[in-house]
């Protein structure tokens, strides 16, 4: 195990104190920063990025100078590039996607006196910047006094609608406190993609070094310019993908609001548009701009249909006042809020944490409708905007049980990439569908295939948020028209891919080379998560399609007709699910993580030196793959995921054996450690876990906020809360709760929407209390275990059940040295060690981003 140390000392939670309380100041719904610093711009101006799914804006200051890396991102609009190969083979992936950085429409410069407004070198006498996560605002309030000693105020504001999915609002204000003084305010839109900043100042991330967890960057021009339209204060830019063909436009509308004397210009090339203000700002006379952005895109409509588009969206604000759009936005959140809310009671500065991070999964995924969600959400472009299996595993649970229609419509973009996944299968030589690793449009993007197109798992993961959100929501509709077809085609993959060793139903089934999600081990045999994900698949495949054949007949001649699906077939992926192959060590009381894993001898992370972290940048891949290390959890995860397939005994087991090898070098891995430590006993080992996973971002712990928003952790952190915490499970196929709360939390409470209904839970020391709160719901019945106790909850009658316990009580934590000297079936003794550094030379050359987390 290796967790962070970067803190000084413990809050009330029992959690490590990660952030500078003086800057950021506890505050159990807004995020709020009180000093102004350059030296961590890039992982502010992610933690104060504003998005909705669709468009993100990066938390830039709006007058646009120096940046750690300036940004706005549209969820999926991206560019290709042929991938080049150092060696070349059949099927490997040809053609990389890359999110484009869309034109920037955030910069609203300021002069007083003609000097500008640069907050790196400003006089400030006030700032704070804060977003409400009630709202969805980012504001920020600044005094300043100018080089000639004149006092400014400026307050601004900026919101992504989350209802109206293709408008953003600034607005800025400004107010000379003692003097009059000219004042120019001028307000752009500028291709940061193609065309440079007139001031020519570089984003920081332009000459930070080699990185592979940022996107690639572009030799040519990307943004080709179709259209530009300028109109009294409106104006608007159209591009289309040089490779790609997709297509956007950008417009801009402004109003300004004084009673200063005013003159307007403007200016329109290609790569930028300019509205300028020229005021005689009198003392104490406001000037206020309220700016109405709107952006729409496609994969190749004519930039003058999107021209409409943008008209259209800006025409209605025009008409209604931006007031409302404001109003509309608080009115979406309380909603989402009374949903998806989680909380710890009497910890105010993990609330503020906990509820930051969900905040951000509804930036991430509430209007991502026809797109999927991306590891870095639309706050930042690493991972070049791509979607890893990240989302089903992580996120589509808290988007299932609280946003359904979210998890609804990330389910269907992967149906919608299903004849892609057909056509990769069939590419691999396999039948059935092989979903892609990492991608944008559907196609797989990975160019190092032994950690990427080799994670298989991608199709049970896949298969596995689908069956957990038809069960818990009864979207039958989906399933029989559209989520069937995912079943069946991922069923028919690991049919093909798996063999028999003996009589079929005699034997055992076996998957070998394949990647498990542990990605400092590669292309092995029988991979334990692999193996249990894919069983759980086959089972899914076959009982939907023969539960389908009961229910709705028609739908199943249809099925039947549609994929040339016969009985046989069927049968057969149940045969092999039954016969599946789950390895374990009888002498070693484990089940190994794949059929070589206890035959390397371990890596000693506890007397590795902090200096040569993360392993990944420090020792070449066939290095780390000679040893038992894991970059994230694996055997673990099939412990959460399948845990109704595991004794308690063998979980402690595993939980024992691989938590002190995993290295934490994954930020997907911390979640799982948390609510599987919290079930077989370490609370203490759960907190610490938990606590890194929750400050991941917020104090940077892994060296890389700057990139984006870490959107699959905060999914995990509303898992450890509700599944680890929480003791919810649902792998069993119905609803059970085992309480672990930690024994310095006085309470927590969650919510789950299941068949419409929301579900209530109200989680003490002593007793739970489970009540239906849905108003729409007066005849709601939900039946559900507590402890092994069948209860049922309905909206006329909460049920309390006393507990007696919060769990086994675990002290310590399990540490490699006590696992030294075990041995192994042939008797040969397991040891610990950490390999001699040779050289430090080239650790900086080409890596692949694929090790990346």
């Amino acid at each position: 195990m290796s967790l962070p140390t970067r803190h000084s000392g413990r809050d009330e939670s029992g959690l490590p104190t990660f952030l500078d309380r003086e800057r950021f100041p506890v505050d159990e719904w807004v995020l709020r920063e009180r000093q102004f610093s350059s030296e961590d711009q890039g992982t502010t101006e992610t933690l104060f990025a504003v998005g909705n799914g669709y468009l993100g804006m990066r938390g830039n200051v709006e007058e646009g100078r120096e940046s750690h890396a300036h940004g706005t991102f549209i969820n999926g609009f991206h560019e290709t590039w042929p991938i080049q190969h150092a060696e070349e083979a059949y099927g490997f992936a040809r053609v990389g996607q890359t999110i484009v950085n869309v034109p920037d429409a955030k910069i609203i410069r300021l002069y007083v006196d003609d000097e500008p407004l640069l907050l790196p070198v400003a006089d400030l006498l006030h700032y704070e910047r804060s977003i409400d996560y009630r709202d969805g605002v980012l504001r920020r309030e600044i005094d300043w006094r100018t080089p000639s000693g004149k006092r400014v105020r400026i307050s601004t504001r900026r919101m992504v609608s989350i209802p109206e999915r293709h408008l953003a609002i600034m607005t800025y204000e400004v107010t000379m406190l003692d003097a009059d003084a000219p004042v120019t305010i001028s307000s752009q839109i500028l291709n940061r993609q193609d065309g440079g900043d007139e001031y020519d100042v570089k984003d920081e991330a332009l000459g930070a070094g080699f990185d592979p967890r940022r996107a690639k960057a572009f030799e040519d021009r990307v943004l080709v310019p179709r259209r530009q339209d300028a109109d009294g204060g409106r104006y608007l830019l159209g591009y289309q993908c040089r490779n790609s063909g997709m297509t956007l436009a950008v417009a801009a509308d402004h109003q300004m609001e004084t009673e200063n004397e005013v003159h307007v210009t403007g200016h329109i090339e290609p790569d930028l548009a300019k509205h300028v203000y020229r005021i005689r700002a009198r003392q104490g006379v406001p000037i206020k701009l309220t700016k109405v952005v709107s952006y729409h895109t496609s994969r190749g409509v004519p930039t003058r249909e999107l021209q409409d588009r943008c008209y259209g969206t800006l025409n209605r604000v025009v008409t209604d006042g931006v007031d409302g759009y404001f109003d509309a936005q608080r009115d979406w959140l309380t909603s989402f809020w009374e949903r998806s809310d989680v909380v710890v009671h009497g910890q105010s500065a993990t609330q503020q944490a906990v509820r930051w991070n969900l905040f951000q999964i509804a930036q991430a995924a509430a209007r991502a409708e026809g797109s999927g969600i991306p590891a870095k959400g639309v706050s930042g472009s690493g991972y070049s905007g791509h979607y890893f299996w990240d989302a089903e595993v992580y996120v589509l649970p808290f988007l299932t049980y609280t946003m359904p229609r979210a998890a609804r419509n990330a389910l269907r973009f992967r149906y919608q990439m299903l004849e892609a996944a057909i056509r990769r299968a069939g590419e691999l030589n396999q039948t059935g569908a092989l979903f892609p690793w990492r991608t944008i449009n559907g196609e797989e993007a990975s160019a190092y295939y032994a950690a990427g197109t080799a994670q298989y798992h991608i199709d049970a993961d896949i298969a596995y948020a689908l069956r957990q959100y038809v069960t818990a929501t009864g979207d039958e509709d989906f399933l029989a028209r559209e989520g069937i077809d995912v079943l069946v085609q991922t069923a028919r993959l690991w049919a093909d891919l798996g063999f028999w060793r003996g009589r079929p139903g005699q034997g055992t089934f076996h998957i070998h080379g394949v990647t498990g999600p542990d990605e400092y081990t590669t292309v092995v045999n029988d991979n334990l998560y692999t193996n249990v994900m894919a069983r759980f698949n086959l089972r899914a495949g076959a009982e939907s399609v023969r539960a389908l054949a009961e229910k709705d007949p028609g739908a199943h001649r249809a099925l039947v007709k549609r994929l040339n699906l016969s009985t046989a077939e069927v049968d057969g992926w149940a045969l092999a699910a039954e016969g599946m192959h789950i390895p374990f060590d009888e002498r070693v009381g484990i089940h190994p993580q794949d059929a070589m894993f206890l035959e390397k001898e371990m890596w000693d992370l506890e007397n590795t030196p902090a200096e040569r972290r993360p392993l990944l940048l420090y020792y070449h891949p066939l290095v780390i793959y000679r040893f038992q290390v894991l970059k994230q959890a694996d055997v673990v995860l099939a412990l959460f995921l399948q845990g109704h397939e595991f004794t308690p005994e063998e979980k402690r087991a595993d939980f024992d054996y691989y938590d002190p090898l995993t290295t934490g070098d994954s930020t997907l891995s911390g979640v799982v450690q948390s609510i599987m430590a919290a079930e077989v006993g370490y609370q203490e080992l759960a907190l610490e876990h938990f606590g890194h996973s929750l400050y991941v971002d917020l104090a940077d712990l892994h060296a890389n906020a700057a990139d984006g928003v870490h959107v699959a952790s905060t999914g995990g952190i509303w898992s450890a809360l509700v599944f680890g915490f929480g003791g919810v499970r649902d792998s069993s196929g119905h609803l059970t709760i085992d309480p672990r709360l930690p024994e310095l939390w006085e309470g927590l409470t969650y919510r789950l929407t299941i068949d419409g209904a929301r579900l209530r839970v109200d989680l003490r020391q002593e007793e739970i209390t489970l009540s239906i709160e849905h108003e729409d719901a007066p005849d709601s019945a939900i039946t559900l275990e507590v402890r092994g106790e069948e209860v049922t909850v309905t909206a006329a009658e909460p049920v309390t059940v006393p507990l007696g316990d919060q769990g086994p009580r675990l002290i310590g934590a399990p540490g490699v040295r006590d696992l030294e000297g075990l041995r192994r079936e042939d008797g040969t003794m397991v040891r610990a060690t950490v390999p001699e550094a040779r050289s430090d030379e080239h650790v900086d050359e080409a890596r692949s981003d694929e090790f990346y987390d």
